[in-house]
């Protein structure tokens, strides 16, 4: 219900993903009047490509878990996480006529699996509380004491007693968020961190002849080892290296180790269902005159893409002995030489460090004007974590500009 000690504020809100139009429901359900101010010519066009074969709103594990999955940002989250929980995200979506079930791997999906007919619920939400949503409008910038937009008609200047931006990584430019806000904070005296790639893809120095073979195949059934743990799943292989979801969840380390001592690899269990000794065993008992593919295949299970990696990434010592190429199976290191660029990857890293935002997500150096989503510095793996960090801050920025312009409020 709208606050009745509180007069009706101006709010712009800069960004119109999901971030932005989380603040914008709150704000408006408060009574404030709210604009948003989108560069692209409809909102939400990343929330919309990320839910085109079905929208992985949030995840199902325990929550106990779920607030540890977003890295060394996870203590800063949790405030704004257990105040929007998966739960609350499942009840709210439901509010907007989507029902929402848990997959067998635990992420949560609309029955519908599209995210068009959500999309369209809300902004009905957003429309009939008020809010105003001009698109074709970028940032450019703080000027006079308001925001700086160029549109179709010129440049515009805009102020209010609060505003919030949301304008999202670096990842998929061509849907809006490119990153560009970075130096205009710098100049602003906001730190902030370089993004980087994240949930990304990696290269490989395959040879022509493996990658263009191979492309497109998944490598199934496998685990994979960083100093990220070990996790099992399935990944595949493209012309120029390594992607999908395994490789997603090690990409933070990997990409880490690049950075910090210029190399890095995953540690590949291509058959996690046999011990070293069974497969040296197996391997043992193969005709010796056989070639390398049958006693693979016979003797470890191993054909297609896996025994073409193992015949790729292994010496050819390993091959001709029993006891190190079963040895070699369960731990094949496959070394990575760069993420993918951030302009094709799934989401970024870096963006606006936790010490220049108050509790409040006010960015300290300059009162009044807050950040949500993608622009702040943690990165989470792909399940919903992603979609739900950006709800929850967004919601929690709302908050804190409802508790600002309540206490010490804009001084002019």
């Amino acid at each position: 219900m709208p606050d009745q000690h509180m007069s009706r504020k101006q709010i712009a809100i800069v960004g119109g993903g999901p971030a932005g139009l989380m603040a914008a429901e709150r704000l408006s359900l408060s009574g404030h009047a709210v604009t948003i101010y989108d560069s692209m010519p409809t909102v939400g066009r990343k929330f919309l490509l990320a839910g085109k074969s079905g929208l992985n709103i949030t995840h199902g594990e325990d929550y106990s878990q779920f607030v540890q999955r977003f890295g060394t940002a996870s203590g800063q989250l949790r405030p704004a996480l257990d105040a929007f929980t998966p739960e609350d995200i499942r009840a709210w979506a439901t509010s907007l006529g989507t029902e929402t079930f848990v997959g067998s791997s635990g992420r949560v999906f609309p029955k519908v699996m599209k995210a068009s007919p959500l999309l369209r619920a809300w902004l009905g939400r957003l429309e009939a509380q008020g809010v105003r949503i001009l698109t074709r409008h970028r940032f450019t910038g703080f000027k006079d004491g308001g925001y700086s937009f160029e549109t179709p008609a010129g440049t515009r200047l805009v102020k209010s007693d609060a505003a919030l931006l949301a304008l999202g990584g670096g990842s998929w430019p061509r849907l809006g968020s490119d990153g560009s806000w970075l130096e205009l904070l710098r100049a602003a005296g906001v730190e902030v961190a370089d993004l980087q790639p994240a949930n990304c893809g990696f290269d490989v120095d395959w040879t022509d002849a493996f990658g263009e073979r191979f492309a497109g195949e998944p490598v199934k059934s496998v685990t994979a080892t960083s100093h990220a743990g070990t996790f099992p799943g399935e990944f595949v292989i493209t012309r120029t290296g390594i992607e999908g979801s395994l490789v997603y969840a090690h990409a933070a380390s990997l990409r880490n180790d690049l950075v910090a001592v210029g190399k890095a690899s995953l540690l590949l269990d291509l058959s996690p269902g046999r011990t070293a000794t069974r497969l040296a065993r197996d391997l043992a008992r193969q005709d010796a005159k056989a070639s390398v593919s049958n006693r693979l295949r016979k003797g470890a299970g191993l054909e297609g893409v896996k025994a073409a990696l193992l015949r790729t990434l292994a010496e050819a010592a390993d091959i001709a002995d029993t006891e190190r190429l079963a040895q070699r199976i369960k731990a094949l290191p496959l070394s990575v030489v760069r993420p993918r660029p951030i302009a094709e990857v799934i989401s970024s890293a870096g963006g606006v460090s936790w010490d220049s935002v108050d509790d409040r997500y006010m960015l300290k150096a300059l009162p009044g004007i807050f950040v949500a989503g993608e622009m702040l510095d943690w990165e989470a793996p792909t399940g919903g974590y992603l979609l739900t960090a950006c709800f929850a801050t967004g919601r929690a920025a709302a908050q804190g500009i409802e508790a600002w312009l309540h206490t010490a409020g804009p001084t002019t």
